[in-house]
């Protein structure tokens, strides 16, 4: 596997090593790299806990006292040469321009929402609003414990002038266990919100390759708190959905569930509940929050990177790199229609790097078989000669 490690100093991107490799030549590798950024953050993907923590201890011994690492489980890596499996991606952002505090949101399970609420106030205001300085959130959050929509909207409410996005912690296919690195420390649980701020020209970019069908159905039963719809127009869920997209119930797999999403609307647009399984009563786990009395639309595949390309080529400049929280579920979906490959080239040419996740947030939503990202690029003339009317 081609590194790609940075040798330009003060560059931002990625450096990256295959799982197997041993640990001490695979960490000489991410320390090359990212040492030659001097970074003030790492974020580090791997689909592997005691991968997570062992590069986490190597890297902390190795970089400079007071830069923040902090990261995730994967459920597939975006590397130098786009999609990986079983790699390790650490992102480097060099101090010159980024400076970053973490805060571990824990238990999930319980939302203690007015906690939360007060310890993210409390770290905004080490930020100061200055006119040539972006600031943005980054939120991982443990992708098994269900509280993501909760959890968005609460730093949505207590952090409304500041942009969040991220992705949810995954665990390969098997959507078992996941984990958040802050540190030397791996937890689950929780969530993990990085606080950012930059000189660079920050843009988000956002892509979901899915439109509306006219084939609708009703959640006629459900289990809200669990993610589970039990019954579909009356009928057994994972029958009826079968029965829609028009297969048999025994050829459902994530791959089928990628090519035909659930959408939610919620006004204008469309939202995909991504389904992860089958429950053994039948029923369809979901992703994403869902409830009795919803009406969901049967979605189709789109064109799966043009409008990728597209997204990005509008940007006012090109970027130096685009930090990226793609959903495991559209990656499956490229890799059935054949254009897998075609989507790593465009993350190539784009500089994108991050990570394949159970789950994205972003606009104070938690959505789901999308592409959410940050572009970052140099700032514009008047932003960097700190005319405050610049846009």
């Amino acid at each position: 596997m081609n590194t790609g490690p940075i040798a330009k100093e003060g560059a931002i991107g990625p450096v990256a090593v295959q799982a197997d490799q041993d640990a001490s030549d695979a960490s000489a590798i991410l320390l090359a790299g990212l040492r030659a950024v001097k970074p003030s953050l790492v974020l580090l993907f791997t689909d592997d806990e005691a991968r997570l923590r062992e590069l986490a201890t190597a890297l902390r011994s190795g970089l400079p006292d007071g830069c923040l690492i902090a990261g995730c489980s994967s459920a597939g890596e975006i590397g130098p040469c786009g999609y990986a499996s079983q790699s390790v991606v650490a992102i480097g952002f060099p101090e010159a321009e980024f400076r970053a505090q973490a805060l571990q949101l824990s238990n999930l399970s319980g939302l203690p929402v007015s906690e939360w609420m007060t310890a993210l106030r409390g770290m905004q205001k080490s930020f100061a609003a200055k006119a040539d300085r972006e600031l943005f959130g980054l939120l991982l959050v443990d992708g098994m414990a269900g509280q993501e929509d909760a959890l968005v909207a609460t730093i949505d409410a207590a952090l409304p002038a500041v942009p969040t996005l991220g992705g949810s912690a995954g665990d390969g296919l098997n959507f078992n266990k996941t984990f958040l690195l802050l540190g030397d420390e791996v937890v689950s649980n929780a969530a993990l919100f990085v606080m950012v701020e930059t000189t660079l020209a920050v843009r988000e970019v956002t892509f979901a390759h899915f439109s509306p069908t006219t084939i609708r159905a009703v959640v006629t039963a459900a289990i809200p708190d669990k993610r589970r719809i039990l019954e579909l127009n009356a009928e057994p869920a994972a029958e009826e959905y079968a029965r829609i997209i028009g297969i048999a119930p025994d050829q459902l797999t994530p791959t089928e569930f990628a090519r035909h999403p659930l959408l939610l609307r919620m006004g204008r647009r469309h939202h995909v509940r991504a389904i992860s399984a089958i429950t053994e009563d039948g029923g369809l786990s979901l992703m994403s929050a869902i409830d009795t009395g919803t009406v969901l639309t049967l979605g189709r595949a789109d064109d799966m990177t043009r409008g990728f390309a597209d997204a990005l080529d509008g940007l006012p400049r090109e970027p130096l790199m685009v930090l990226g929280f793609d959903c495991i579920l559209r990656r499956l979906a490229l890799e059935r229609a054949g254009l897998s490959a075609t989507m790593s080239d465009l993350f190539n040419r784009y500089r994108v790097a991050g990570f394949n996740t159970y789950g994205e947030q972003h606009s104070g939503m938690h959505v789901n078989q999308t592409f959410v990202g940050l572009a970052f690029m140099a700032p514009d003339s008047d932003t960097k000669a700190g005319n405050p009317d610049a846009a």
